[in-house]
C-alpha cells in the first residue's frame, strides 16, 4: 500500500482553509480542485452538479455495485442581514455555530462586484471604559455587528462601497501548523477530510493500482445548512461514506489523534455492517481508531439516506477539537483517516 503523504495532505489543508468557501459561495474553492485534479488527465472523470459541488470518478475493475465518499468544502459564514445607519453591519448566520465563536473575529464582506471588504465582528458594546454589560450582553444577532475597515459613519457611505444586503461574510481561518504536529484554525471541518481526499485520489492516480470497482468522491458544497451530497448519486453506488470531522468533548471517545468512526449520530445508527468492516480494516492496519456517537451532529451519509436512497450509510473523519469554533486537530488524525480511507477504497464491498 503507498505511503502518507504528510506534507502534500497537510499543505493542501493549508490551501483549502485560506480560501474563503461559506456555504453558497463556493465557485473558488471548486475551481482549485478542479485545477488540481484536471492534471490526473482522463484517468479520472470530473462533472459539475447543479449545486455547485464536484463529483470524481475512478474506474475500478468492476462496473458496478460501486462506492462514493464525500467531504463537504463549504464552510461557517454569514451574510449581510442589515446595513445600519452607524455605518456598521449586522449579520446573520450560515450554518450552526454560537454567536460568542465568533467575536473578534477578522471577516471579509464579499460584494457582488467582486471587492473584498475587511472587518471585524465584535458586540455593540464591546469596550469596557464605555459600557457597564460589556462583559455581560447577550451574544446574539441584534447585539453583534461588524465594524468595517472603512472611514464609514453612515449606510450611505456603505452602499456607495458595493455592499448590499445578502452579501456573502467569510471568517478569516487564522491557520498554523505547529511544530508539535497540530494544525489550529477554523474551518478543519471539513477541510481537513476534503485535503485527505484530494490527496488520496492524486495518489491513487499516480500509482495506478487496481481498486475493486468504480468509485466516486463528491466534494459537496451545502452540508453545513443539512443538503450537501444528498443528490447526484451514481445510479450503480451500493456503499456511501461520509468523511467528516470526529467531535470531540466531554463524553465523547474521539480524540485529536484518532480517526473515529461514528456508530450514530442525531440521525440515528448507521449501518452496522459497515461500521464493523471499517473498524475490522482499522484493527488490521493497526490504526488507531475510536467508536463514538455524536448527539448533535448529522451528515451528508444521513441525509442521502433520508432523502431515500437505499444505501449502506456510513461516517468516519479525523478528531477535531472545539468544533464550529477555534479549530485543532493532529498530524496523527489525518494520518490515521488517510489510511484507513486507501485501505476501505482497494476492499471488497459488503
Amino acid at each position: 500500500m503507498h505511503t502518507w503523504p504528510e506534507n502534500k495532505v497537510i499543505d493542501t489543508l493549508l490551501d483549502l482553509v485560506r480560501i474563503p468557501s461559506p456555504t453558497g459561495y463556493t465557485d473558488s474553492i471548486i475551481q482549485y480542485l478542479e485545477a488540481r485534479l484536471q492534471a490526473a488527465g482522463d484517468r479520472i472523470r470530473l462533472r459539475r452538479n447543479h449545486k455547485g459541488g464536484l463529483l470524481v470518478t475512478l474506474r475500478g475493475e468492476q462496473r458496478a455495485p460501486q462506492r462514493l465518499l464525500t467531504a463537504h468544502v463549504d464552510t461557517l459564514g454569514g451574510m449581510v442581514k442589515e446595513i445600519k445607519s452607524n455605518g456598521r453591519l449586522r449579520l446573520t448566520r450560515i450554518g450552526g455555530y454560537t454567536w460568542n465563536s465568533i467575536e473578534g473575529v477578522y471577516c471579509t464582506v464579499h460584494t457582488r462586484n467582486g471587492d473584498e471588504i475587511k472587518g471585524t465582528v465584535l458586540p455593540t458594546h464591546t469596550s469596557v471604559h464605555v459600557y457597564d454589560d460589556a462583559g455581560k450582553q447577550e451574544r446574539n444577532q441584534e447585539n453583534m455587528e461588524i465594524r468595517l475597515d472603512l472611514p464609514l459613519t453612515d449606510a450611505v457611505g456603505v452602499r456607495a462601497h458595493g455592499i448590499e444586503i445578502g452579501d456573502f461574510i467569510s471568517f478569516d481561518p487564522r491557520v498554523e501548523r505547529l511544530p508539535s504536529g497540530y494544525i489550529k484554525g477554523r474551518h478543519m471541518d471539513d477541510k481537513a477530510s476534503a485535503a485527505i481526499l484530494l490527496e488520496l485520489i492524486l495518489q491513487q492516480v499516480a500509482r495506478g493500482d487496481p481498486i475493486p470497482c468504480d468509485t466516486h468522491v463528491i466534494f459537496s458544497t451545502y452540508e453545513e445548512v443539512g443538503f450537501g451530497a444528498n443528490s447526484n448519486i451514481p445510479t450503480g453506488v451500493k456503499e456511501f461514506l461520509a468523511v467528516d470531522m470526529g467531535a470531540i468533548g466531554k463524553g465523547q471517545n474521539t480524540d485529536e489523534h484518532c480517526v473515529s468512526i461514528c456508530v450514530k449520530d442525531a440521525s440515528g445508527p448507521y449501518h452496522y455492517g459497515f461500521r464493523n468492516r471499517l473498524a475490522d480494516l482499522a484493527e488490521k492496519e493497526g490504526l488507531y481508531y475510536k467508536l463514538d456517537i455524536y448527539p448533535r451532529y448529522q451528515s451528508d451519509a444521513s441525509a442521502a439516506v433520508r432523502a431515500g436512497y437505499d444505501l449502506i450509510h456510513g461516517l468516519v473523519g479525523p478528531g477535531v477539537d472545539a468544533s464550529h469554533a477555534f479549530e485543532r486537530t493532529h498530524r496523527d488524525a489525518l494520518e490515521n483517516t488517510y489510511r484507513l480511507l486507501q485501505h476501505y477504497i482497494h476492499s471488497p464491498l459488503l
